[in-house]
C-alpha cells in the first residue's frame, strides 16, 4: 500500500518515537533491530500513532550508539539490512503509518570515509569537509568553546597538525557546512532515503548545523541565566551562552535547501532545537514561512522542572511574539531525558491529565516508546551503564540509559518479551516488567487504554490537530484555552492535585471526551475540576 500523497500529513501528527536497539530483538542477540520492529507495528498502529520516527540504524561504531555515523546509506547489520529497512516501510505504510528516520548531519563518526580522507592532509579533496584549525601560538586550542560530553570542543590531531571541532564525543568531527560540497553530499543522503518510500526526517540537532566562521569564543553566561534542560548541571557546557558555536544564520539558507528536497515527496522534516536560552525563538525562526524545515522541537517541556499553567501560557507567549505562524512538535520524554513520569514525580493520574493537555494542543506531537505504558526512568547500576555520557559525569549525572531501556511487552519474561537471549544489552528492570503491554490490555482503567482514547479524541477532531488555539490562560494549575476550526473545543486539564473551577465561555456547550475522564459544566456553566481533572466540550 502507498498512502495517499498529503503534504500537510504532519501537521498536527502524532509521532512515535522508536529507539531501535531497544523495541524488539528478532534474532536473540539481545539488542533491538529493523526485523523486531516489523513485528511490533500493529501496536504502534493500534495506539493511533500517525507516523513513526526511528532513531539512527545507519552502519555505525555505536561509540554514541548510532548517532556516529560512517555510512549514511546503508543498515548497520546489527539491525539488519536495507530489505528489512523496506520491510519497515512497506508494513508500516499497510497499515496507515508514515516513517520517519533521524539524519544526523552536524557530524560523522571519525571512521567514515570521509573524515578519513579529510584527515591525510591539508590539501586533500575533502580536507575542507570538517572544521580544523590551527592552534593558538601556545598550542592550545583555537577558542573556548565546550563539548557537550564534556571538555573542549577541540581534539587535537598530529597528522595535519592542527585541532578539529567535535561538539560531542571526540569521535564525532563536526562537518564544515560552509562548504557547498558537504551541504549537496548530505542533501544526497536525504534524497537517497526518500526514493526508498520515507515520508520524512527527524534532524538531530539541527542547530548545530554552521559553526561561526571566524571561530570567535563564546562569552560566559551568568549564574543565575544558567539552565539545564540541555546539558546537566555538572557540565561545564552551561557556563556558555552559545552564541557562536552554533544558531549560525547561514543556516536559514541550506533549511531551504533541505525543504526543496522534501517537497517533490510531500516529505516533511522535524527539528531538534537544542538551545537553552533561545529554544523557542530559533524553532519559530526555522519552521516559520513556509520554506524551511516544517516544525521543531525546542525543550521547553523537556525541562526537568515540571510543566506548569503558567509555563505553559508563557511558552506559547514567547513563541507567538516570535513568529505566530511557527510551528513546533510538543513531547514531554525522548532517548536523551529522564522519563517525564519520573522527571516530574507524576502519579498515573498525573501522567494522564498530562497526555490529555498534550492532545489538546496546537502543533504536532512526539510520543516516547513506552511512556504510553507509563514506564518510569529505569534504575541502572554503574556496571550496567553503556551511555558515555552517564559514565563520565557519574554519579551526579546518570546519563541517557535509564530512558533507553528496552520495551516491555509481556510480564512472565525477565526480558519483558523483548528478547530471547539471556541477556539484554541493557537490563530490563523488575518495576517496569509488571507495566508490559500484555498486562496492560484489555484494562480500561490502564495507562495504555487511556493513552489509545486520547489519540483516538485528537483523530477525530481535526480542529485538535491544525486549529487555532485562543485564550489561553491560567488559574492555578489549571490551564484552559479554546481550538478554533471546523469546530470549537473548550479545553481545560488541571495540573495539580488540588480542585478549582473553570466557567465555559458564552454559548451552548455540549460535552465530549468522557473516555477521558472530562467532567461536564453544570446549569450555570461552571465546571469543578478535582485533581487532574479534565474537561472538553463542543461549542453547539
Amino acid at each position: 500500500m502507498t498512502l495517499a500523497m498529503d503534504k500537510n500529513w504532519w501537521r498536527g501528527a502524532v509521532i512515535y518515537q522508536i529507539y531501535p536497539r531497544s523495541y524488539q530483538d528478532s534474532n536473540g542477540d539481545g539488542i533491538g533491530d529493523l526485523a523486531g520492529i516489523v513485528e511490533r507495528l500493529p501496536h504502534i498502529a493500534s495506539l493511533g500513532a500517525d507516523a513513526i520516527w526511528i532513531s539512527p540504524f545507519f552502519t555505525s561504531p555505536m561509540k554514541d550508539f548510532g548517532y556516529d555515523v560512517s555510512d549514511y546509506c546503508d543498515v548497520d547489520p546489527m539491525f539488519g539490512t536495507l530489505a528489512d529497512f523496506d520491510a519497515v516501510v512497506k508494513t508500516a505504510h499497510d497499515l496507515g503509518v508514515r516513517v520517519m528516520i533521524d539524519l544526523v548531519l552536524s557530524h560523522t563518526a571519525d571512521v567514515h570515509p570521509w573524515f578519513v580522507e579529510s584527515r591525510k592532509s591539508k590539501t586533500n579533496p575533502r580536507a575542507d569537509w570538517y572544521v580544523w584549525a590551527d592552534p593558538k601560538g601556545d598550542g592550545s586550542p583555537p577558542n573556548n568553546w565546550l563539548s557537550i560530553f564534556g571538555g573542549s570542543a577541540w581534539q587535537w590531531h598530529g597528522g595535519r597538525e592542527q585541532y578539529y571541532l567535535h561538539n560531542f564525543l571526540t569521535s564525532q568531527p563536526d562537518l564544515n557546512f560552509h562548504q557547498p560540497a558537504v551541504q549537496e553530499a548530505l542533501l544526497d543522503v536525504a534524497r537517497f532515503w526518500l526514493a526508498r518510500g520515507v515520508d520524512g526526517f527527524r534532524l538531530d540537532t539541527i542547530n548545530f548545523y554552521f559553526a561561526d566562521k571566524y571561530l570567535r569564543d563564546n562569552p560566559a553566561l551568568p549564574k543565575e541565566l544558567r539552565n539545564d534542560s540541555i546539558a546537566p548541571s555538572v557540565n561545564p557546557y552551561n557556563h556558555q551562552l552559545h552564541l557562536f558555536d552554533k544558531n549560525q544564520p547561514e543556516n536559514l539558507e541550506f533549511l531551504r535547501k533541505f525543504r526543496a528536497v522534501l517537497e517533490p515527496y510531500g516529505a516533511a522534516a522535524v527539528g531538534e532545537v537544542g538551545d537553552a536560552q533561545r529554544g523557542l525563538e530559533i524553532m519559530a525562526e526555522y519552521t516559520s514561512g513556509g520554506d524551511k524545515v516544517q516544525m521543531c522541537y525546542p525543550f521547553e517541556m523537556l525541562q526537568p522542572t515540571r510543566l506548569t499553567a503558567s509555563g505553559l501560557v508563557e511558552t506559547f507567549d514567547r513563541m507567538a511574539k516570535a513568529a505566530p505562524d511557527a510551528w513546533p512538535c510538543w513531547s514531554y520524554s525522548n532517548h536523551d531525558t529522564v522519563r517525564h513520569v519520573t522527571r516530574w514525580g507524576l502519579t498515573d493520574e498525573g501522567a494522564k491529565a498530562y497526555l490529555t493537555l498534550l492532545m489538546f494542543l496546537r502543533g504536532s506531537l512526539c510520543l516516547y516508546q513506552g511512556e504510553e505504558l507509563g514506564l518510569p526512568e529505569a534504575d541502572i547500576a554503574f556496571e550496567d551503564l553503556q551511555d558515555p555520557y552517564g559514565i563520565q559525569f557519574w554519579p551526579e549525572f546518570k546519563g541517557r540509559d535509564g530512558a533507553r531501556t528496552p520495551m516491555v511487552w509481556e510480564t512472565d519474561n525477565r526480558a519483558g518479551g523483548f528478547t530471547s537471549a539471556a541477556k539484554p544489552w541493557l537490563p530490563v528492570t523488575a518495576p517496569h516488567l509488571g507495566r508490559s503491554v500484555a498486562a496492560q490490555s484489555g484494562d480500561a482503567g490502564s495507562m495504555l487504554s487511556h493513552y489509545r482514547a486520547a489519540l483516538a479524541v485528537r483523530r477525530a477532531h481535526k480542529t485538535l490537530r491544525d486549529g487555532a488555539m485562543t485564550g489561553l490562560q491560567a488559574e492555578g494549575d489549571i490551564a484552559q484555552f479554546l481550538r478554533v476550526g471546523d469546530e470549537t473545543l473548550f479545553c481545560a486539564v488541571n495540573l495539580g492535585s488540588g480542585t478549582g473551577d473553570v466557567v465555559l465561555p458564552d454559548g451552548n456547550w455540549t460535552p465530549i471526551g468522557a473516555e477521558l475522564g472530562s467532567v461536564a459544566a453544570g446549569a450555570d456553566g461552571r465546571v469543578r475540576l478535582g485533581p487532574w481533572g479534565v474537561c472538553l466540550a463542543q461549542k453547539i
